[in-house]
Parts: structure tokens; C-alpha cells; sequence
């Protein structure tokens, strides 16, 4: 079936004779169109830009593996750049239970990732790692405003929104009111920097991740779409991608803006590659303690003088990672939203009879 969307790649094309035998190249399983034995594939490389993605595997394969017994195949190109051939791709993968990495072009390939998942759930967590809040409050948007349609569609499904790596000067009082007013998770620039740590809750939280480049200064990559002199480092961005891995609830990771030609000396696919490295990093060590129920998880108590009820902390005694307990009725499709990835510092400050914002937003997100 996949060979009818993709075309299969050919590692010699990629790896040299002076790779390790246990280079990433030489440890990973390629798709052919005989290769029928896939259910034990946990993650697959996709091209959606055959051109950005073979520069990316260049630099991804002569990496070390030590990821075990991870089964990871790299599919190959999308035989079509076009959003609606790329979803039942995308849409196959999660199906089976198999997570996509993938590697884009233009920005509005994310319109396809958003709606393979779409189609399989039926209210959807989203997480975006961009310089912009890639939308407006207003009807009529651009092409960087890239997820601009799908947030103002009907019947979009989106529970939840997190913008991560935004920089104000890039957003207008008005897209910054809507943010506020739909309770999205935005996290600047600035902040972002300084606590990265604090990422990590959002990134759990979330069934899909978008990184575009522009997140990146055009320093450490300048081969994107839409560069400029602000944003992230690539190992803070490598930081990012690894806990999107560890994440046991996202289902597709993307990287999106990457142009090839404006790449000097293949920086920017160097950089793509090491975020891959990263994700697969993570996912290696996912210790699947998702919360789908309380078993093998601490309960905490709060309780509130000023505000006369309690709230209930769970932290997993595998990660040592925390989640709150949304004190509402939840109707059964959103009843996997209940538990909200938080940090330590949120049952530190509930602890001292203070509300975190992050259970306030969630809150009015359930009204």
C-alpha cells in the first residue's frame, strides 16, 4: 500500500563504506515494496520533501544508534508534495500505531499532519515551536499563517493549543487577545530560553508537534524559509525534540521550512539531523507512564483555605513526572485531556495556597 504514496530510497545512496556497522544508516530498516513485516516498527523517517529530506539523511546516517532493539524504518518520499496526498500517508502510519518523523518543505505541510490526526480522534492536543503564532484573529491570512484555517474551521477538533518559542514583536494585540481568550499555552521566546525545563509539560501534553525553522536563529541554521536573527539554539532545539519523544502520548513529530538551497554548506541539515537524533533519543527512553489511569502513580492533595476545595497532584514514581487532576466532569471524548502535564513547581505553588495559571487555563478550556 505504502508504494503507491512513496518512493522507497536506497540507502546506498546515503551511507559510505567508512560508516560504522553500527552507524544510524546501518541499523535501520529501509521500505520496499516487498517488505510486508512492519508491525514491530515503532517510528518511521517520511520525507514529504524528497529533496530536503535526502540533504537531511546525509548527515542522519553516519550518526551512532544506541537505541537497542528500537525498530525504525525510513519509508521514503512522498511521491506528491500536496497536502491532501500526504494525509492518507501520515493517517496509515498513526493507524498502525507507528510514529512519523517528518521532514517537510514549505510550512503548510503541517496542514496535512494536523488532519491525518484529524481523522482518528476526535478532539486533538497540538503543539507549535515557531518564531510567529502562525495565525490571526482575523478571516484572512497569508501562507506563513500556515495552521491559520484549521484553527478557524468548523469542526476543527483542536481541544488545545501550545505555541512555544513566539516572539512578541512578531505578534499583533489582537492574535495575542484571541490567544488569551481560547486559553492557549503560548511560551516566549524569552522565557522558553531560560526555563526550558518548563517545556517539557506542555510537550507531553501534546498528540502532534510542529517545529519550524523559523523557531531556530538563522545563525545556527540558515537554511529555512523564513529566517531571522532570534530564536533558539540547535542544542536547545535538540532539547525540545527530545522531549517530544519521551512524550507517550504524541503521535506524529514534524519539521517544517527546511530549504536545501539556501543551506550553506549543509548547517541547517546537520542541525535536522541532530533533532531527529534527539526525538529517537527521547522515544528510546519513554517510560510509558501516561496516565490513561492513577496505577503506578502518587497521589498528592492540595487543599485550598482561600478557595474551599481541594486539588489532586499524581506524579509517576518511573519518571518523577508530575500531572494535575482537572477537578470538572469531563464528558468521555475528553476524558484523556483530564490529566494535565504539570512541573514541580505547580504543586509548589498550589502548595503555598496559589492557583498555577496552567490549571487555570485548563479549567476554563473544560467550561
Amino acid at each position: 500500500m505504502y508504494e503507491n504514496w512513496l518512493h522507497s530510497v536506497s540507502p546506498d545512496h546515503f551511507k559510505d563504506p567508512t560508516h560504522s556497522e553500527e552507524s544510524f544508516g546501518n541499523s535501520i530498516r529501509y521500505f520496499s515494496p516487498e517488505e510486508t513485516d512492519i508491525n514491530r516498527i515503532r517510528v518511521a523517517l517520511v520525507g514529504l520533501d524528497g529533496e530536503a529530506a535526502d540533504a537531511v539523511r546525509r548527515y542522519l546516517y553516519p550518526m551512532s544508534f544506541p537505541f537497542g532493539k528500537l525498530e525504525v524504518m525510513d519509508f521514503g518520499n512522498a511521491r506528491r508534495q500536496q497536502s491532501s496526498f500526504l494525509v492518507p500517508i501520515i493517517r496509515e502510519l498513526m493507524d498502525s500505531r507507528i510514529v512519523p518523523v517528518l521532514i517537510g518543505g514549505t510550512a503548510h505541510m503541517v496542514t496535512a499532519q494536523y488532519r491525518a490526526f484529524k481523522s482518528l480522534k476526535e478532539s486533538i492536543c497540538q503543539v507549535i515551536v515557531d518564531e510567529i503564532a502562525p495565525f490571526l484573529s482575523t478571516e484572512k491570512a497569508g501562507e506563513r499563517y500556515y495552521f491559520h484555517d484549521l484553527l478557524h474551521q468548523k469542526h476543527s477538533r483542536l481541544f488545545h493549543l501550545g505555541l512555544i518559542g513566539c516572539q512578541s514583536h512578531y505578534i499583533d494585540n489582537s492574535t495575542y487577545d484571541f490567544i488569551r481568550r481560547q486559553q492557549f499555552d503560548m511560551i516566549r521566546l524569552g522565557y522558553a530560553k531560560a526555563n526550558l525545563p518548563e517545556l517539557e509539560p506542555v510537550i507531553r501534553e501534546a498528540d502532534l508537534l510542529s517545529l519550524h525553522l523559523a523557531a531556530i536563529k538563522q545563525l545556527e541554521a540558515p537554511g529555512q524559509e523564513a529566517a531571522s536573527p532570534s530564536g533558539f539554539f540547535s542544542e536547545e532545539a535538540c532539547q525540545i525534540s527530545r522531549y517530544a519523544g519521551m512524550s507517550d502520548k504524541l503521535s506524529a513529530f514534524g519539521i517544517y521550512g527546511y530549504v536545501p538551497e539556501k543551506d550553506k554548506d549543509g548547517q541547517t541539515a546537520q542541525v535536522i539531523a541532530q533533532m531527529i537524533w534527539y526525538f529517537l533519543d527521547g522515544f528510546y527512553n519513554r517510560k510509558n507512564d501516561f496516565p490513561v489511569s492513577t496505577d503506578g502513580l502518587i497521589e498528592y492533595i492540595v487543599d485550598f483555605k482561600d478557595h474551599d476545595y481541594q486539588l489532586t497532584f499524581w506524579k509517576s514514581s518511573k519518571s518523577g513526572r508530575w500531572w494535575m487532576q482537572i477537578p470538572v466532569k469531563t464528558n468521555k471524548k475528553l476524558q484523556r485531556h483530564r490529566l494535565i502535564p504539570c512541573s514541580y513547581n505547580d504543586y509548589k505553588m498550589a502548595s503555598q495556597d496559589e492557583l498555577p495559571e496552567r490549571l487555570l487555563r485548563a479549567l476554563q478550556r473544560f467550561d
